[in-house]
């Protein structure tokens, strides 16, 4: 097995793809827009990445977060909030911000679990900082990092009980970068005193199962690298300070915060500490170049991997899902 996650090109899996990845074993794959149409198309392709290697659970992951970031769109499926309305809601009552949260969350999962996705790339864990870059904006849970912290604890749970595992992103933290990371590379100069208060929300979940990286260079830890590259960031702040031991994969290695080719891009994440090197757009050169330059996942990966897939419960009845959304329909309306 190799330590990348791979993308697909379409609603199914071409005859190239299918014995890329019988022949290269990616530890998983990610699901776009252009991989999806309605629940048996999804279903069936999510069977088909299974039956390649027999592994499961597999992890199948998607960007399902709500609001503008959602793979999965209506009329199919419904749309979800985005995490400034659960920030909303605290403002007036946190106690039922924090359970609308896992309520959400929880119906999240049981619609991914419904068609055989097991990793939903959320929560966002960015602190909300002004003069930032939209990117994350109405995305993020808050300014404050332990309303942050307590939110984003609602959706790992959430997650969970419905049978999918979360990823918390993006660690150290995207909430203080000027640019959006698909377009530029951000450097941050905050003081390591300042950048604190990213850190904390990433603590507080520290023993989270799966982590994403940023595209960031921070000033004030590795000022030539950006977080996803740099041995420094990654061992001595993710996790040393931080304290984070789960499956750390990269954020997607396409974007053009990052410079070189994909796959030396991949080998640097890896060289640099992450389990995983994330790759989205289903560019089959690319990927046939990660697979060449990546050694097979290490023992200390692979266990992080397995930990992580263990983690994951029984899925919920699907007839669960209105009964959830409605719950939380109820909560938000106070707000």
């Amino acid at each position: 097995m190799i330590p990348a996650i791979f993308g697909l090109s379409g609603l199914t899996l071409t005859e190239d793809e299918r014995a890329f990845f019988r022949d290269s074993q990616p530890a998983g794959y990610i699901l776009f827009g252009r991989n999806i149409a309605n629940r048996d198309q999804l279903r069936r392709l999510t069977d088909d990445l299974r039956s390649l290697d027999g592994r499961d659970p597999l992890p199948i992951l998607i960007d399902q977060e709500g609001g503008r970031v959602a793979r999965m769109k209506a009329p199919e499926w419904p749309d979800f909030p985005s995490g400034a309305a659960f920030d909303a809601l605290y403002e007036r009552a946190p106690a039922s911000a924090i359970e609308a949260a896992r309520l959400n969350a929880m119906a999240l999962a049981v619609m991914l679990a419904e068609v055989g996705i097991t990793v939903d790339c959320l929560p966002l864990l960015d602190v909300r900082q002004p003069g930032a870059s939209d990117v994350i904006g109405d995305r993020a849970l808050g300014s404050e990092p332990m309303r942050v912290a307590a939110l984003g604890r609602a959706i790992l749970g959430g997650l969970q009980a419905g049978g999918v595992l979360g990823v918390v992103k993006h660690i150290p933290g995207h909430g203080r970068a000027r640019f959006d990371s698909h377009e530029a590379l951000s450097v941050v100069t905050a003081s390591d005193h300042d950048l604190q208060t990213d850190l904390a929300p990433f603590a507080a979940l520290r023993d989270a199962a799966m982590a994403m990286t940023c595209h960031v260079v921070f000033d004030a830890w590795d000022a030539d690298r950006p977080a996803t590259l740099s041995p420094f960031v990654i061992d001595h702040v993710i996790r040393q300070r931080i304290g984070f031991h789960g499956l750390l994969m990269t954020d997607d290695l396409d974007m053009k915060a990052l410079s070189g080719g994909v796959p030396q891009r991949a080998a640097a994440a890896i060289a640099a500490g992450c389990d995983i090197a994330l790759n989205c757009w289903a560019k089959m050169d690319d990927m046939i170049g990660i697979a060449h330059a990546l050694d097979p996942m290490g023992p200390a990966s692979l266990a992080r991997l397995e930990g992580a897939m263990d983690r994951i419960a029984g899925a919920h009845d699907p007839r669960a899902f209105d009964l959830l959304v409605d719950q939380r329909d109820a909560l938000l309306a106070v707000a």
